[in-house]
């Protein structure tokens, strides 16, 4: 995985489509989508949590729509909403070969106090 833009309000990531990576018929696993998904919006609800505290998922819902065939896969992390305890992120994923929507999720993450 690579950072392609990485700001307090967006974080996009992208993951190559290797065979090691596919499914029989050519397609990235869906749990690494899933992976993916879950990494870009950990790493934006964790910045926007601030200094001293970490998240954990809480809830995460994810629409896969179409295969990421080409690659690579890029996921596009949004903060929807930020609070004191919880943070709610969306992340669309692209197969950005085939300029396609290929997954849209929903993450919850509960902010832990400093310990």
């Amino acid at each position: 995985m690579r950072d392609v833009e990485d700001t307090p309000e967006r974080l996009v990531i992208e993951m190559a489509n290797r065979p090691d990576l596919v499914n029989i018929r050519g397609a990235i696993q869906g749990g690494l989508v899933a992976t993916l998904i879950d990494i870009a919006a950990g790493r934006l609800a964790g910045t926007a949590a601030g200094v001293g505290h970490n998240v954990t998922t809480a809830d995460m819902n994810v629409h896969f729509l179409a295969p990421i065939i080409e690659g690579p896969a890029r996921a596009e992390a949004t903060i929807v909403r930020a609070g004191r305890r919880l943070i709610v992120t969306e992340v669309d994923v692209f197969d950005r070969g085939r300029d396609r929507l290929a997954a849209k999720a929903t993450l919850t993450f509960a902010v832990l106090e400093p310990r």
